[in-house]
């Protein structure tokens, strides 16, 4: 196996025990992994438009996460409100228990973090944090990581 075709199959290796951790410990909340992004991301940005959030997702792929997001609705987590600025667009926020499960799943997400900290111990974060950036630079997930990290240029469209 060379080195790039390893390279590709860690990063999925990676990318399937981190959900799979994620899931698990969200599975006592009755969220999943992309539900749990919503809320997070609405914990610290709302309100946002549906293609704002859109474009800050990372489980999912494309800019309108309206199935998502009618789930969450559903679940009564999230509400949609007539924007304030343009009746033709909603915003989306989240309820009283949205925000109780938003600060559950950070809690759930800080103990991921503590074990994805604690493997990195001794490692060069800063080189592998920079191959990876740079593998996802200009595709829609590297972006929406780079806005999220106060990292992208222009506009961001977010809200």
């Amino acid at each position: 196996m060379d080195p790039a075709e390893e390279a590709r199959f860690l990063i999925l290796a990676a990318q399937r025990e981190g959900n799979r951790q994620l899931a698990q410990g969200l599975r006592p909340l009755g969220v999943t992994p992309a539900q749990a992004e919503v809320l997070r991301l609405l914990a610290e940005r709302q309100p946002l438009s549906m293609s704002g959030l859109g474009t800050l997702l990372v489980c999912e792929s494309g800019a309108n996460p309206s199935r998502l997001v009618d789930r969450l609705v559903t679940a009564g987590l999230v509400r949609r409100e007539e924007s304030s600025r343009d009746r033709r667009h909603v915003e989306l926020s989240l309820t009283p228990a949205g925000h109780e499960t938003a600060r559950s799943v950070a809690a759930v997400e800080a103990e991921l973090h503590s074990r994805i900290a604690a493997a990195a111990t001794g490692q060069d974060l800063d080189a592998v944090l920079g191959f990876l950036r740079t593998l996802v630079a200009g595709q829609s997930a590297g972006e929406a990581v780079a806005l999220r990290a106060g990292r992208a240029t222009g506009a961001t469209g977010a809200r």
